[in-house]
Order: structure tokens, then sequence, then C-alpha cells
């Protein structure tokens, strides 16, 4: 009689869970079905074999100036919270107002667990010696990522075929170990996907538009309202198709949508990209970094 009773218990709670999992939401069944993914899992950057965390701490907010404010002190602490809290890249560049500081930011962190993408800027006379100037600025035997900066023009593939040759010979001498371009036009991010130079993108994406690549060869101004992310997600299919590295930038609008909301629906909007490797924000303040991880998280766990 016991083992009856047990039975018809059985049947009963398997018919109520295959009930409730009919019910629920086709989200949630996903994530459940697929292995979970946070913010700050190791990712391989397109076919380049460089890993990185999902996330990166960007350090030229307002060309760097936004994180100088905080002091050395302060900048090094936001560093090493960053990667205390996994996060594990830093996006620096030449330009930046941060670039002399990164070596003391990221000292006694262990280096082959730190992602160190830099930017050049321009067309230095001696390009492998701008190159190893990178090298000596942060301390390191090499670069993770290396990128030419800003590009705007069609055919910045032509006007800066030197730079690009220099970067193949500091890439056989492991000084950098992948290379690309960040891309500030439209037309000079359609070049950059045409080439096969190119290892590594970092893209402008974010749902509203702001700081998109826009059609002309031109860089964002303050009174340009913002362009249609539709040709620039167009590319980013291309770029996956072609293997490449990319990197989403700008997910915070540089720092303009100041309502939760946006920055919800935008980070939601790159968690929902499969040709996105990874994404960089530049942070000012812990509690930055913890909404970051957690909205990133978030998205992750649960999809749209």
């Amino acid at each position: 009689m016991n083992s009856k009773y047990d039975r018809r218990k059985f049947l009963k709670h398997s018919t109520l869970a295959a009930g409730a999992l009919a019910l629920a939401p086709e989200g949630f069944l996903r994530a459940q079905a697929a292995p979970k993914r946070t913010a700050v899992d190791e990712v391989t950057l397109g076919r380049t074999g460089v890993k990185l965390s999902r996330l990166g701490m960007g350090t030229g907010s307002n060309n760097g100036h936004i994180q100088t404010a905080l002091g050395r002190d302060g900048f090094t602490k936001l560093v090493h919270y960053a990667y205390d809290q996994g996060v594990r890249w830093f996006d620096c560049a030449q330009s930046y107002a941060t670039f002399e500081w990164m070596a003391g930011a990221i000292k006694g962190l262990p280096r082959e667990k730190i992602f160190l993408q830099t930017k050049m800027d321009g067309q230095p006379a001696d390009v492998l010696a701008a190159i190893d100037h990178h090298r000596q600025i942060y301390q390191t035997d090499y670069i993770d990522s290396m990128l030419i900066h800003c590009m705007v023009k069609t055919a910045w593939t032509d006007d800066f075929k030197r730079v690009m040759e220099a970067f193949d010979q500091a890439r056989e001498k492991k000084w950098i170990l992948a290379k690309g371009v960040s891309c500030h036009s439209l037309p000079a991010l359609r070049a950059a996907v045409a080439t096969e130079w190119t290892e590594v993108h970092l893209v402008r994406v974010n749902p509203q538009g702001k700081r998109m690549d826009g059609p002309e060869e031109q860089m964002w101004s303050p009174t340009d309202p913002g362009h249609d992310p539709a040709p620039v997600l167009a590319e980013l299919k291309t770029m996956r198709a072609k293997g490449r590295g990319v990197i989403g930038m700008k997910i915070i609008g540089d720092g303009q949508f100041v309502n939760p909301e946006d920055r919800e629906k935008s980070i939601r909007f790159a968690m929902s990209r499969p040709e996105l490797d990874a994404i960089v924000i530049g942070f000012k303040s812990t509690d930055e970094i913890d909404e970051a991880l957690k909205r990133m998280n978030q998205a992750l766990a649960f999809p749209a």
C-alpha cells in the first residue's frame, strides 16, 4: 500500500514539475540549458588565441582626465579593485592622461593574468621604437593587444601602411600578441573590416546610437544627435564571420547614459550580441564597477 501511495505521489510531483517547465519563460529555460556565463569569464579574442575577461576597465574617459582626477593613489586603488572583482583587462592609450600611470597601477599584479590593450596615435618616424616605448612605459615585455588609434578616413589602410607593417614586425618579435584598430567613423570601420591585416576591432556600439560611427569621415562632435546603429551591427557580423576579435566600447554612451534605464538597455543589448567577445567601460568609482558587473551578470543569466 505504501509503495502505491509513493508511486502516486511521484507521478503527481512529476506532472506538476513538467507543467511548471512548460509555463516557464523562454529566457529562463535557455538560461537553464546553457552553461552559466558571467562578466568576468575568461574569453578568447577572436582567432588571436589571446584571452581576456568579458568586461574590461577603460582608462580614457574624457581622454583619461576623469580617471586622473582620482589622483594616482585613487586610480591605482580602482584598478586593483577591478582586478579583485575579476576584471582582468585594461584599455589604455598613448593619448590618455593615464598612460604613464598604468605601470604603477598594475605593479604587484600577476602580469600573465592581465590583458593589456594600448593604442598608438599618429605615424611616428620610427614606429618600432614607438611600440617599444609603450612596453617601457608599462614596464612589460609584451602588449597583449595594440591598436592603431582613432581612424576616420576610408584610405587609412593606405595612409598607415608603414605603421601597419611595423605592427607586423612587432608581432613577429612577440612585442605585441595581437594587432588591430579603433575606428571613429563608418567609412574607416568598413575599411578595417575589408583589410585582412586587422585581427582586433574596437568598435563603438550601443542601441541608442550615441557616439556611434557615422557616415562622414569625421570625429563625433557635441552637436551630433547620434547615428543609426544598424550599419555598425552589419559590420559586426562580417567581423565575426572573418574570425576577428571584437570588443565593444562606448557601452555607456561615453558617460552620457546617466539614467539607469539607459545603462541597463545598453548592457543588455551588448550581452545579446554574439559578435562581441568582450566590452570595455570607463570607470571612475567602485560603485560603477559593481553596477556594471551586476547588470552584465543578470543579462547573461536571463537573456531577453
